[in-house]
């Protein structure tokens, strides 16, 4: 392959070698707020546990502990479609090399692709929002109990 047959190639993947840093950058900020969700469910579970062995049970504490955990299946859903979507975006560089460089008659695999990679991201992005309305509901709970 000649240095100007690899330019459409080359041009082809700009796209989606963007799409893939774009959902990079959600990935870091969905595992950042996973792990600092996971420091407050410890911190939170401590607390659960300290309350019991006193006799009494911290209600909040219990219930935040219970959102915390929701949080924390969301974005781990939220980061499995991410990298999904990503996953997707590279078997799609990978095809559109073949129809551009060996000139493979596979258009409905690239739009399959495509579609399946911005499916995922979608469902990732919702289940992250679904993620930060639960975490306003716990932070509710917490600054309630103190207003």
């Amino acid at each position: 392959m000649q240095a100007l047959e690899l330019t459409p190639v080359l041009q082809a993947s700009i796209g989606p070698v963007t799409l893939i840093s774009g959902v990079g950058l959600l990935l870091l900020s969905m595992t950042n707020r996973l792990g600092r969700v996971i420091d407050r469910a410890r911190i939170l579970s401590a607390e659960v546990e300290k309350s019991r062995a006193a006799g009494k049970l911290d209600e909040s504490a219990r219930v935040q502990l219970q959102i915390i955990y929701l949080r924390s299946e969301d974005l781990r859903w939220a980061v499995i479609f991410s990298v999904l979507s990503i996953f997707f975006v590279a078997l799609l560089i990978m095809a559109l090399f073949g129809v551009n460089a060996l000139k493979w008659e596979i258009n409905p695999i690239v739009i399959t692709l495509f579609g399946s990679s911005l499916t995922c991201l979608v469902v990732s992005l919702v289940f992250f929002l679904k993620d930060i309305f639960l975490a306003l509901k716990a932070l509710k709970l917490e600054v309630g109990a103190q207003l």
